[in-house]
């Protein structure tokens, strides 16, 4: 996003010198394992690299540990075994605290994330929380709400917003932090088409590192060059979007379907 994370791809951009360490993963996930209390195993071992500026779609069926992967992503949850690291950084508890500064996550309920009796104030409060001092807090409100396309809606009550609307804030509500990854939980889940698009077209805009978690199989084409299927709690496949979209074996055989007439032609 313009204005959000300009600061940071300029020091990102700026020439190495012969001698300088090459730049950290913007994710780096290793062995990483995940048991709930109640004795179900969600993860048994995921190892994942993601680049900075990659866009990567986690995709796999309900209940292949998509959302428990992503809540480890910024210390929502913290491993059993194996290491998550942001940009270097392993998650801990220690780190946590930093680790939410660089890592946003968008649940997949907006209703989640939206609790301010106006959209401009649930977009500030993350910023207000970090320490985020005036003008700037009210800059990034203002940079985040037009990346998303609602710059005129700052006044009004999110419960007037459609889905559509309400998910749009709800991403600009973690904009607004200025993260170095973002991270999305089923985003299209319930959306018309036309704020389907929308969404598309807003994160292709953005130009940060993106991981998108989904059953959504076209909206993972549209949006993510790279995918990487998960099924009980592990890697299967991770490759091109279009090249494992159109492995029909490979998606029977982890319970995945294109919607029907849709075909995609490996490249």
């Amino acid at each position: 996003m313009a204005g959000v994370n300009a600061d940071r791809r300029a020091d990102r951009e700026e020439p190495a010198s012969s001698g300088a360490a090459p730049e950290p993963p913007a994710l780096e996930i290793t062995g990483l394992r995940h048991r709930y209390p109640d004795g179900h195993r969600a993860l048994s071992g995921i190892d994942l690299r993601v680049e900075p500026g990659e866009r990567v779609a986690v995709l796999g069926p309900n209940g292949a540990g998509k959302t428990t992967l992503a809540l480890h992503l910024n210390g929502l949850l913290l491993p059993d075994e194996g290491t998550v690291r942001v940009a270097g950084v392993p998650i801990g508890t220690r780190t946590r605290t930093d680790v939410r500064r660089r890592v946003g996550v968008v649940f997949q309920d907006p209703d989640d994330q939206l609790f301010m009796p106006t959209v401009g104030q649930d977009v500030a409060f993350g910023p207000r929380n970090f320490g985020v001092p005036e003008p700037e807090r009210s800059r990034r409100v203002r940079a985040a709400l037009d990346a998303v396309g609602m710059a005129g809606h700052a006044d009004r009550p999110p419960t007037h917003l459609s889905v559509g609307q309400r998910r749009r804030v709800a991403l600009a509500t973690v904009l607004a932090s200025d993260p170095d990854v973002l991270v999305l939980d089923e985003p299209s889940v319930n959306l018309e088409p036309v704020a389907r698009r929308e969404l598309a077209e807003t994160l292709l805009a953005l130009g940060t590192t993106t991981v998108l978690v989904t059953h959504d199989l076209p909206f993972a084409l549209q949006v993510c060059p790279r995918s990487v299927l998960i099924d009980d709690g592990r890697v299967v496949a991770d490759g091109p979007t279009r090249e494992l979209l159109a492995d029909e074996r490979l998606l029977a055989a982890h319970r995945l379907e294109l919607p029907w007439g849709f075909r995609v032609d490996p490249e």
